[in-house]
């Protein structure tokens, strides 16, 4: 990897560091090197540094009875502890669906606890630990944890600067609770509006201001002490097919590759990433023989390797997804992802089986002892730019923070201040007819707040729905708000007690999510607006839902729905932050890339002191 040591180690959490006598210590004279420690471990400790897995619980042992249950049936063991012992594990991934994530504290003590059982065995080895924290759509760590904006809100704010800031943030407080690895940026160029998987989690349609961003990014999960991971290679933005249940292909010439999905992963890698996860897509341009990227040689050697030059590590994506299981078993694939140059395996299916097929291919002369070395030696590298192989000599540096430094890190006010701000200059305003926005409360004090409350972004974060949040927000900016969700899939009933409570109300504002044609959200608007109250269309995720809204009075795009972008949309509404968003897609017919309407802030007092409320 290009990045030194030093640039990760010198922007380490302030805080106090795991120390060795936490982790349980290592005997005096332990190998401490990546050389060294590849020396000292046999076949079996080699192919687990290769996988990175999932493991239920909050904590390291003794998990719930819930969590043991599902760790023996899916891995045969009891907790992450005993898997470690067993398999030797080279990365742990958190998921809040896994209970891995309460809160904080409970973060950072699961992974110390996940330390303290790598470090106590005879080759004592760090667990790189990992998550997908994109922030926006994809946030798996919730409040109090700053909740940035997502991808396509950075792409809509467009500065570098505060992308890179984003990423610092975020990186900071993934390191306090012990996570160095961050499955983040997308660098995938959303080209296509109908991708189900991409879409919000993109940077933007235009290739060369996505290379800017997620070049940014990685730089500031670098000063964090964070390895950035750049997916998905070699680019997932122009896909009609979800790889978590199907096998996308991208037809695309290779010259069109090379204009569109490479340069983010060009500038990643000229920007020094740490890792980058390949997608489970077909690019018969790329390379013909209908293999997915993942297991094709032409295009994890070839292209990423070869032609772009990286020399960190490269991930799958989970090999538990469909895009991948198409063609071969389940015990073939982590071979063939191996014989294609991906270092680290991500959730196989059975790492039982997984681990077994490895060794066996070893064995049986299939794939080479030396090519495991040259990954595993990638996986030590890394680790070691991180400051996690200090742990085996003693020094502490890298597992994560005390309870008081996690406190201090995760959530500060300086974070969500930045979170707001940037969160600010995201919120698009799309269309204004006749100047209704900023909305004031002299003139239309009385509003309604309904529409869509779709799941918080995060499996642990806000209790409260949309509609809620942003009526909260406009009553603390003076006005009287009411909300009345009427859901993904609004009822004909539910839309007609909306359409009698909107005659009530000065305005209402309506909340969408990836409203199509034929929707019922989309009944639910044109009932609103034939009420004769102006509407305003508050787009929570795709920009694209105003294409299906022709009527409404002024329309809003958020690309996500947690309280930062819903407390800033309304801090725009109201003209206490200034609109200065744009289009970071073309949303055909109606507006090309970088359309936005702008306006100033025309209520008194300082941004910060709005912030606060």
């Amino acid at each position: 990897m290009r990045t030194s040591r030093r640039a990760f180690l010198s922007a380490a959490v302030t805080g106090a560091a795991l120390t060795m006598a936490d982790a349980g210590g290592a005997v005096a004279g332990t190998p401490d090197g990546p050389d060294a420690l590849l020396g000292a471990m046999d076949l079996d400790r080699k192919v687990g540094q290769l996988f990175v897995v999932r493991v239920h619980g909050h904590r390291a042992t003794a998990p719930d009875a819930a969590d043991e249950r599902a760790n023996r049936s899916l891995h045969g063991v009891a907790d992450a502890a005993e898997l470690i012992a067993r398999y030797h594990v080279g990365g742990i991934a958190y998921y809040s669906w896994t209970h891995n994530i309460r809160d904080p504290l409970q973060v950072a003590a699961l992974s110390a606890g996940i330390q303290r059982a790598a470090l106590a065995q005879p080759v004592p080895v760090p667990v790189l630990i990992s998550t997908d924290q994109e922030h926006g759509a994809v946030t798996r760590i919730g409040p109090p944890a700053a909740l940035l904006p997502g991808a396509m809100a950075l792409g809509a704010a467009g500065a570098p600067a505060d992308a890179r800031s984003a990423a610092r943030i975020a990186g900071t407080e993934l390191a306090a609770m012990g996570i160095r690895q961050n499955y983040a940026p997308v660098a995938d160029v959303n080209t296509n509006p109908a991708n189900p998987v991409i879409g919000v989690r993109s940077f933007g349609s235009d290739p060369k201001a996505v290379a800017a961003l997620v070049a940014a990014q990685i730089r500031g999960y670098r000063e964090a002490g964070v390895a950035a991971t750049a997916k998905h290679f070699p680019g997932h933005g122009d896909t009609a097919e979800d790889s978590h249940t199907g096998l996308p292909v991208l037809d695309r010439t290779r010259a069109e590759w090379e204009a569109l999905d490479e340069p983010p992963f060009a500038a990643a890698v000229a920007a020094g990433v740490g890792s980058v996860m390949t997608a489970h897509i077909v690019v018969p341009a790329l390379d013909p023989s209908g293999d997915p990227a993942t297991l094709s040689h032409r295009i994890v050697t070839g292209l990423l390797r070869e032609r772009l030059g990286h020399r960190g590590v490269i991930v799958t994506d989970s090999l538990g997804m469909a895009g991948v299981r198409k063609r071969y078993r389940d015990d073939e694939i982590p071979v063939r992802a191996l014989l294609a140059g991906c270092d680290q395996l991500l959730n196989p299916p059975s790492l039982p089986r997984a681990h077994e097929a490895v060794i066996r291919a070893v064995r049986a002369g299939e794939l080479t002892e030396e090519r495991v070395d040259r990954s595993v030696l990638r996986i030590l590298r890394l680790k070691q730019a991180l400051g996690l192989l200090d742990t085996v000599r003693g020094l502490g540096a890298g597992l994560g923070s005390g309870g008081a430094a996690v406190g201090a890190v995760v959530g500060n006010p300086a974070h969500l201040t930045a979170a707001d701000r940037i969160a600010e200059c995201a919120t698009t305003v799309l269309t204004n007819r006749g100047g209704l926005l900023p909305l004031s409360p002299a003139g239309r004090r009385c509003l309604l707040v309904t529409g869509a409350d779709p799941a918080a972004p995060t499996g642990t974060g806000t209790a409260a729905a949309p509609t809620t949040v942003l009526a909260e927000a406009l009553v603390r900016l003076g006005f009287t708000a009411a909300a009345a969700p009427t859901g993904l899939a609004p009822t004909p009933e539910g839309i007609a007690r909306a359409e009698a409570a909107a005659r009530g109300h000065d305005a209402v504002l309506v909340c969408t999510y990836n409203l199509g044609a034929h929707s019922a959200q989309r009944t639910l608007v044109d009932r609103l607006t034939a009420t004769g109250v102006p509407v305003i269309a508050v787009a929570l995720r795709n920009p694209y839902d105003i294409v299906q809204l022709p009527d409404v009075t002024a329309s809003l795009a958020l690309y996500s729905w947690s309280d930062t972008e819903l407390r800033a949309a309304a801090r725009v509404l109201a003209g206490a932050a200034a609109a200065r968003g744009r289009l970071p897609v073309a949303v055909p017919p109606l507006f090309p890339l970088g359309h936005g309407l702008q306006y100033p802030s025309v209520l008194v007092g300082t941004g910060a002191e709005w912030r606060r409320i």
